[in-house]
């Protein structure tokens, strides 16, 4: 794999989905919620993520899987996010998550079977997209939404009409934030193939098919979806097949990476924010920047 250069002040509003966007601020007008989920949770949910990463996965370190802490090290350098643990834990559902409260360091952790479907560089861009959590800061709500999703069965008949209305903010929340991330995982790797692939396995992979699978394939079947929804009763269905999903359908997010590569935003991004350019405009060779 080749060298990335990291993106010189890199914000988190520089690449950020409006729909990401839209829904943070959604979140943020519901009083107490993220003063609540910091007061009464979070160190009770760091110490028990704590102990239970360091009793059953494996920490990456330098000593520890170092090719894969070197994946680890690059996206963090590339994207400017500080240097969080990466655990592997054994788990047959191919999954990868963080978890970062303010005051402790935040982690990644990755199952062995998302791991077993990847290629080194398709690893780096699951990395960098859960890095993307990070650098939007979407630490305080990743942690009420799983939270809400594991215990909405818990209420009574009132509190369960409450918790599944603020259930399904936060899932749509959610499902819009992933894909700030998956521009994070782009801008980290630079390949916009790599990013996909990783959607398309996750839709249809295993360790014996992941080989077989045809990305440009996958990619023309993305587009597909979206021509597919325009009517009216497409776009219900659509609706209803994701409202009570945490993550959007790969291929929906593999057509807005598809789409936001191939834009002038992301040339202008990369362009502006690399290295070598901010070199250059630091010796007055980018006059008019």
């Amino acid at each position: 794999m080749g060298s990335k250069e990291t993106l010189i002040g890199l914000r988190a509003d520089d690449f950020r989905h409006p729909w990401d966007l839209e829904a943070t601020q959604s979140l943020k007008r519901l009083i107490g919620l993220d003063l609540g989920i910091r007061t009464f949770l979070g160190s009770l949910a760091n110490e028990f993520f704590y102990l239970n990463n360091i009793a059953s996965s494996i920490l990456v370190s330098a000593k520890q899987l170092p090719e894969i802490h070197q994946l680890l090290l690059e996206a963090s350098r590339v994207l400017e996010v500080e240097l969080p643990q990466l655990y592997i834990q054994q788990n047959p559902v191919p999954n990868a998550y963080t978890l970062a409260m303010r005051g402790s360091r935040p982690f990644i952790v990755i199952h062995t079977s998302l791991i077993d479907l990847l290629t080194l560089e398709e690893l780096q861009a699951v990395i960098a997209h859960e890095l993307g959590h990070l650098k939007c800061e979407h630490g305080v709500y990743l942690t009420a939404a799983n939270l809400l999703v594991l215990a909405s069965g818990l209420f009574s008949d009132v509190g369960a009409i409450l918790a599944q209305s603020l259930k399904t903010k936060m899932l749509e929340w959610l499902r819009c934030a992933e894909f700030s991330c998956d521009r994070a995982a782009l801008l980290a790797v630079q390949d916009p193939k790599i990013v996909a692939s990783v959607l398309m396995k996750l839709s249809g992979g295993s360790p014996k098919l992941a080989p077989l699978l045809n990305l440009d394939a996958f990619i023309e079947q993305a587009r597909s979806y979206e021509m597919s929804g325009e009517s009216e009763i497409g776009q219900v269905l659509k609706q209803a097949q994701t409202s009570q999903l945490t993550h959007p359908v790969p291929v929906l997010r593999a057509k807005e990476i598809d789409r936001w590569s191939s834009s002038a935003e992301y040339d202008h991004l990369l362009k502006i924010r690399s290295s070598d350019y901010n070199k250059k405009a630091d010796k007055g060779e980018w006059r008019n920047w």
